[in-house]
């Protein structure tokens, strides 16, 4: 599929340029009827019953899990369905057997939902340990390495991070984790999607992934990966309809994984879309995806860090697919404002979710950053309207 096939199934591109995948991306309309033909001709519950369309509608949903799964080299028993990467990442944060005395690895320019859940686990006194980015945003294999001791039950760090598009070395960062006996895990929000992600080559005990950014998804779904050895480590945090095997007043039994962890109705139209969209991308074509990612990327950042008074952020040889910037003296909000009301571009503004991120940056006080993030249906043309908008007011402050 080329970029204007894709552009042509999404309808709003028609009357913005959007560059906000990094937040959320449009749905294509072949998705958007497969969750559709779910509401129209099998709309009902799933492992609930034996009549025909709960049957059709369990399997839908497994065929889902295992579309899924093969995406990202895992088996689909190795699946958890979540709402979002937030729900994905606190499922282990609350679900692994933390003692007292144990450490946890983190850096500190991590989305928050992969800093909050960990931070919180000092309440049970465990040491949580903030790694301290560079100045461009990259976290150091060398300064995980001397955070990591024996008693470190988990690191974990984002593959790409949200708020400067920095690409971490999530490989080697995987060998000194496993090398000191501890778990690994990555928030893989910004790169699924946008380039091969293979959760064996990438030695990942956990990772956790959105439905609604990189692989053109429903909002409402993400989906947690646990390596199958890994499994009996994690406890479920919610109980509920579908998590049980066999309950009496005095006990119960767990499901096997990964039902255990899905109590209750699942957003099986949702999931259903999120199997089409992996269809869509495979369709696509995940390697010229991140070539195209890869050009635009190098676009962006040329395009507008020429422009005068605009600082951008990050090594411009080391990231993808998002750049952070701001206009001299401006509120970052005003600037987003402006780009929308003058050219209907429409980019985020402020904290992203990554509030130490942006007072390692030294713009906190002052609002943030303004961010611009592409997938495959962006053009150069984007680009274009984005930094003639830019210079326009720039001019102005």
């Amino acid at each position: 599929m080329r970029t204007e096939d894709v552009r042509a199934d999404i309808p709003l591109l028609r009357e913005n340029v959007y560059l906000d995948a990094a937040s959320t991306t449009p749905t294509p309309l072949p998705i958007v009827r497969a969750m559709t033909e779910y509401f129209e001709g099998y709309n009902a519950n799933t492992g609930r019953g034996a009549y025909s369309l709960a049957v059709e509608a369990t399997m839908k949903l497994q065929e889902a899990r295992r579309k899924v799964a093969g995406f990202i080299n895992a088996s689909e028993d190795e699946i958890v369905f979540t709402k979002n990467t937030s729900e994905a990442i606190n499922i282990v944060a609350s679900g692994l057997k933390f003692r007292k005395g144990d450490s946890v690895v983190v850096p500190n320019i991590e989305h928050h939902s992969n800093f909050l859940p960990w931070l919180r686990l000092r309440e049970r006194g465990v040491d949580v340990r903030i790694v301290m980015a560079d100045e461009n945003g990259v976290v150091g294999p060398a300064m995980v390495e001397e955070a990591v001791d024996e008693t470190t039950r988990l690191v974990t760090i984002t593959h790409i991070s949200n708020a400067l598009g920095t690409v971490q070395d999530v490989k080697e960062i995987e060998r000194i984790a496993h090398e000191n006996g501890a778990l690994y895990m990555i928030d893989g929000a910004q790169s699924i999607g946008h380039m091969k992600v293979d959760v064996r080559e990438l030695g990942a005990d956990f990772a956790a992934f959105p439905g609604h950014k990189g692989t053109l998804g429903p909002v409402g779904t993400g989906f947690l990966y646990c390596r199958s050895e890994c499994q009996d480590e994690l406890e479920p945090f919610m109980l509920g309809g579908g998590t049980v095997i066999d309950v009496s007043e005095d006990d119960y039994v767990l499901e096997e994984f990964p039902s255990r962890f899905e109590a209750g109705t699942l957003n099986i139209a949702g999931f259903i879309g999120l199997g089409a969209s992996i269809d869509y991308i495979n369709r696509i074509g995940i390697h010229k995806i991140r070539k195209h990612g890869l050009k635009m990327t190098e676009k962006l950042c040329s395009e507008v860090s020429s422009i005068d008074k605009i600082q951008c952020y990050g090594d411009p040889q080391n990231i993808y697919g998002i750049l952070s910037f701001n206009i001299d003296n401006m509120d970052p909000h005003d600037v987003a404002k402006l780009l929308d009301e003058t050219a209907g571009v429409c980019v985020r503004s402020g904290h992203h979710c990554a509030i130490p991120a942006m007072r390692h940056l030294g713009v906190h006080e002052s609002g943030g950053t303004v961010r611009a993030s592409i997938h495959y249906y962006n053009t150069d043309e984007d680009i274009e309207v984005l930094a003639e908008t830019l210079r326009e007011i720039a001019m102005m402050g």
